[in-house]
């Protein structure tokens, strides 16, 4: 039954929102031994490692849809889609550097609210309640990143970039992924995303193998959980729910984000800082009130 379908996707969707959530702090721990390029080229490449052997055993027993009329090879699917993953995980690897691992991941859960908007561009139709959630998420970033003096730290400024990257990553795997091997797709982004990170921090970046060693937790959790595990659940789950569906539960991840600092690493928010995150959420979830229909 189709509502079967979808209570399987949305609960791979909130285990994939629990591991991001918790990722934020191995995110965090990681740049105390690396830069941003390196660490999250090799997590990439960690990630893709671990979904190889199961390409090999799984892909070849599902059907697997051809390329439909104005779809995209695999290839250029992966393309896009790594690119797209590069860029998002690049801009908050190097934000979370300047801000707290609560912080980053209430901002980049902005994609919930953005992902409805910027996908008339995929032939989506928003709802009011999308302009509405905007309107309370904006106001609750605002509480959130902006201070007295009315500046916005440059940690927040480049995380809010990768919340518009990531709504596009998003929206790309929820057209994709139907009219793709989402195995082979899923593995396929996260080689590009690695090769594109390497290549640069090897040309920006030093790196020693006591770095990689003193980094060994931070890299295998985010590699082997957040990216290996995760990021295959969400291009498998986007084939049983639409993408502003799946919007609203990983947009779970800034709550476990927030309790994951706090619980390991010791980080506070004041009370402006919980009141921003309250409207952010609340913003998050009114933006999934109205049903999505397509453009014909």
């Amino acid at each position: 039954m189709a509502w079967k379908s979808h209570v399987k996707g949305d609960l791979l969707l909130l285990l994939t929102a629990l591991i991001w959530g918790s990722a934020f702090v191995a995110q965090k721990v990681g740049m105390d031994h690396m830069g941003p390029f390196m660490y999250t080229g090799i997590r990439f490449a960690l990630g893709a490692l671990v979904l190889t052997p199961f390409i090999l055993v799984f892909s070849n027993r599902n059907k697997v849809l051809p390329t439909v009329e104005g779809g995209t090879s695999l290839l250029k699917a992966g393309l896009l889609a790594g690119t797209l993953l590069f860029a998002g995980s690049i801009l908050q690897q190097t934000g979370i550097i300047y801000t707290t691992a609560g912080k980053a991941g209430f901002i980049t859960g902005l994609y919930v609210v953005l992902v409805p908007l910027i996908g008339c561009i995929w032939g989506f139709r928003p709802g009011p309640g999308s302009a509405f959630g905007a309107l309370l998420a904006v106001s609750g970033l605002y509480l959130l990143t902006i201070t007295n003096g009315f500046n916005i730290g440059f940690g927040d400024t480049l995380v809010i970039i990768c919340a518009f990257m990531y709504a596009f990553h998003v929206l790309a795997i929820g057209w994709l992924a139907p009219r793709h091997d989402v195995l082979k797709l899923a593995a396929l982004q996260f080689w590009v995303c690695a090769v594109l990170s390497l290549l640069i921090g090897l040309v920006v970046e030093e790196v020693t193998w006591t770095a990689i060693r003193n980094a060994a937790v931070p890299i295998l959790y985010g590699g082997v959980l957040s990216v290996g595990v995760a990021f295959t659940l969400q291009v498998v789950a986007q084939k049983r729910s639409p993408p502003t569906h799946a919007a609203v539960i990983l947009s779970l991840e800034t709550v476990f984000a927030v309790l994951a600092g706090m619980i390991i690493l010791g980080e506070v928010l004041s009370i402006r800082g919980w009141a921003g995150c309250a409207l952010m959420l609340m913003g998050m979830l009114a933006a999934q009130l109205d049903p999505v229909k397509k453009i014909n």
